[in-house]
């Protein structure tokens, strides 16, 4: 987004009264955002829920030089803006009541991305970790991109695991994105940008303050297919982000815990009331498959591949799902060698495989080796 429109955004977020809700309302009734500077108070009056001291602020901005100089900011510290008309802002996240405007992003964001959210304790005992990285591996294996707020423990742990398959994984911020938090994540907080995308609704210079969490917490399950906690307390933050997701109408899954652990409290209390226990990933991806089905994989995949006519059964697959069936058909092979072979990046592969396993096309054994089913 160039200057002159990047300021007009920026400039109405950051008016006192225009709140997540009020913005878009003003964009619905003046078309863009430009024109609402330029409407007159008496025009802007007449917007539903609108304050007349909100009308007031807009009519009467006049803090241009501080907008300029956070662009500035913005641009020296290579962070871009998705707005909620841009194609890249997360679609899952449209649907939520109190969508941010715009967000603030390092990194990446990819339209077909297929999101996970994975959220504990801060506190994570080694079995959390470990079943945590675990399962933020494996998924990532299967194209799915982790997300989590690279919080300490089991946060971390959810973006490392996604990392060391070289998957992709989103990090969001309760902090403007030039304020790291922890600040032990930095080298974690730069492999994420160079492998997925750091986001937050909050400005550069927002420090990490805990009114902050909760609202990003909505932001973690809003592009989430789904919620994993792994660890909670029966205060945990992890189970507001549990709420929410339920609230927003996404998938949440809960790892049991010993009982005898205070860290599994939480967890497990999800469980009795109506959480689904998981303990692979398979129990993740059989759940949120019928929504992939409408909205990310593609509509002609087939449910098998005849041996007698394979041709015709794949011809409206992709290039990457064509190119995949064609090396997998001469024997079973590593995942590794596969990428290698097709030429595609390690991204594509997984994603496409993810697409080709759930819809029974392929079978993956252990070790990642990947043959026709």
């Amino acid at each position: 987004m160039d200057y002159n429109k990047l300021k007009y955004w920026i400039a109405l977020r950051s008016t006192a009264g225009i709140g997540n809700i009020m913005f878009p309302a003003l964009v619905d009734k003046f078309g863009t955002v430009e024109a609402i500077f330029s409407a007159a108070p008496s025009e802007l009056k007449f917007v539903s829920g609108i304050t007349k001291k909100a009308a007031a602020a807009i009519a009467g901005f006049k803090n241009w030089d501080k907008v300029k100089r956070d662009i500035e900011v913005i641009d020296k510290a290579e962070i871009h803006v998705i707005t909620y008309q841009d194609d890249l802002y997360p679609a899952k996240l449209l649907n939520i009541y109190d969508r941010p405007p715009f967000l603030y992003v390092k990194g990446s964001l990819i339209k077909d991305d297929v999101n996970i959210a994975i959220v504990g304790s801060r506190l994570a005992s080694t079995y959390g970790k470990y079943t945590t990285e675990r399962i933020s591996r494996e998924l990532a294996l299967k194209g799915v991109t982790v997300v989590s707020g690279l919080a300490r423990g089991i946060d971390s742990a959810a973006h490392r695991g996604a990392l060391s398959a070289q998957g992709r994984t989103i990090a969001v911020l309760g902090s403007g994105l030039d304020v790291i938090y922890p600040p032990e994540n930095i080298k974690l907080f730069l492999d994420i940008t160079r492998n997925g995308a750091v986001i937050s609704e909050f400005p550069p210079g927002t420090p990490p303050l805990s009114v902050n969490f909760p609202t990003r917490n909505r932001i973690i399950s809003g592009i989430s297919y789904g919620v994993v906690v792994v660890e909670a307390g029966e205060k945990s933050g992890s189970l507001i982000t549990a709420r929410l997701a339920l609230e927003q109408g996404r998938e949440v899954f809960a790892v049991p815990g010993s009982i005898d652990s205070k860290g599994s409290r939480g967890t497990n209390k999800l469980i009795k009331q109506g959480a689904k226990l998981i303990e692979n990933t398979d129990d993740i991806l059989e759940e949120i498959l019928p929504q992939l089905e409408k909205t990310k994989l593609k509509e002609s995949v087939p449910n098998s591949i005849s041996a007698t006519k394979p041709s015709k059964q794949i011809e409206n697959l992709s290039i990457i799902d064509k190119r995949i069936i064609a090396i997998i058909a001469n024997g079973r092979i590593h995942v590794d060698d596969l990428i290698t072979a097709t030429g595609f990046s390690p991204g594509d592969v997984l994603g496409s495989l993810m697409t080709l396993e759930l819809n029974g096309i392929v079978k993956q054994f252990p070790g990642k080796f990947f043959s026709l089913k």
